[in-house]
């Protein structure tokens, strides 16, 4: 099995000085795949996302996103890309490939390009931030949710990228399984959200007054290109156009599946009809939580971890919202954060090889299911504690320079209106 994660195996003939010979499959495999989880972000997770807020904050959701694609995108070259993965110690990079420093076309990440590795995180590092977006939507200003993001990206995605994924990581050197992105993107998100929301509080009527999804048709699109994006973000994370790729694809299918068979026909059971919203949610949930697994585990752990998915995130979003009364807008943290944890957890049971049809890859040699689970947690604790720590001083900060959230009456009118004088819909020239 590779070791921790498929992501960075490839990078260890690197960090030796090896120069292995460019695969142009594989390197066609990663841009393809880079494209994909683009996809995920714009317009798959805005299209999501804005279907599912009122009709008056639509391009405020859908802005957030575009706005957050772009601006990732340039301080990943600045030096986001050298903090994650160059050379540092246990917890940060160094600044030795600022601005792409030595990084050309003959530069190698184990058979592709170092640009094609680069540019794929690239597009980790934007759909991150843009999940949290879900967290506090319809609510906080976009002034102070750049600022916020940007922010974020240094404090807490750049150093749990490195400690996961970079070969000086400290939870890459003792073992942790995150083959995509469990605990990088999806914990670190999820936290991330359910701490916004309580730091913003409540929407406006929140538990008084309905606040239904606009258009579920746009959420469902969103959907369906969330789940092709999600085999680029799953299968481009072998790093290589091989069987680990595709057994991550199927498992990454899978388990998507099951989460949204699952959720559907929970809602059928419990209130008498499957809805289409419960459906793409559990499908999501599934996609999320075999992430940190996809490319350990086997078809048979794929559809368990599907299924528990389906199942742990429902009662996880009913909990939140009605026993708890957070109002997490989309249901960041029970659908990513809970998905996140559950699927980190899970890649320690089933990559396990004496499982019978269950059986995953196997572990690194001399570590057995015990051992490795206890890896897995600390990976969940740490990252967990790490996010909402510096995710509420964050905030807080960013509450000193600048309001965090809308006015009441702000919030009334909406946001396309108060932060970007548009609308979404024009009634009156149909």
């Amino acid at each position: 099995m590779r070791t921790a994660t498929g992501l960075l195996a490839a990078l260890l003939p690197l960090a030796a000085g090896a120069q292995d010979g460019i695969d142009s499959g594989s390197t066609a495999w990663i841009m393809t795949s880079s494209a994909l989880v683009l996809f995920m972000s714009l317009p798959g997770l805005a299209l999501f996302y804005g279907g599912l807020v009122r009709a008056k904050n639509v391009l405020s959701v859908l802005m957030q996103c575009f706005a957050i694609v772009c601006v990732v995108s340039i301080l990943w070259l600045v030096c986001g890309y050298s903090l994650a993965f160059a050379p540092g110690n246990g917890f940060i990079g160094g600044l030795s490939k600022a601005f792409f420093d030595g990084i050309g076309e003959s530069a190698v990440s184990g058979v592709v390009p170092e640009t094609a590795f680069a540019m794929f995180q690239l597009t980790f590092a934007c759909i991150t931030p843009a999940l949290i977006v879900g967290g506090f939507a319809e609510r906080m200003r976009f002034s102070a949710m750049l600022l916020f993001s940007v922010l974020w990206l240094f404090a807490v995605y750049l150093p749990v990228c490195h400690w996961v994924w970079a070969e000086d990581g400290w939870l890459f050197a003792r073992g942790l399984i995150d083959f995509a992105g469990g605990t990088v993107v999806h914990i670190t998100a999820g936290v991330a959200a359910l701490v916004a929301a309580l730091v913003l509080r409540p929407r406006t009527g929140f538990a008084q007054t309905p606040m239904m999804p606009h258009n579920l048709t746009m959420t469902v699109t969103g959907a369906g290109m969330l789940w092709v994006g999600w085999f680029g973000f799953n299968g481009g994370s072998a790093l290589a156009a091989d069987g680990n790729a595709a057994m991550a694809i199927l498992c990454t299918h899978l388990s998507a599946s099951a989460g949204a068979a699952m959720w559907g026909a929970i809602e059928w059971l419990k209130y008498g009809k499957p809805s289409a919203l419960g459906v793409v949610t559990g499908m999501v949930a599934g996609l999320g939580t075999i992430t940190p697994a996809a490319g350990v585990v086997g078809p048979g752990g794929a559809l368990v971890i599907g299924l528990v998915a389906g199942f742990v995130c429902f009662n996880a979003t009913h909990a939140l919202k009605h026993a708890l009364k957070v109002d997490d807008s989309l249901d960041v943290f029970p659908v990513h954060g809970v998905g996140g944890m559950l699927g980190t957890f899970a890649a320690g049971i089933f990559a396990a090889t004496g499982l019978g049809v269950f059986s995953g890859q196997g572990y690194a040699e001399g570590v057995g299911m015990g051992g490795q689970i206890g890896v897995q947690l600390l990976g969940i604790a740490a990252v967990g504690g790490w996010t909402a720590a510096w995710t509420w001083g964050l905030l807080k900060l960013v509450g000193l320079l600048t309001p965090l959230r809308a006015t009441a009456e702000e919030e009334t009118t909406g946001l396309d209106t108060t932060q970007h004088n548009e609308r979404g819909y024009d009634l009156q020239t149909l």
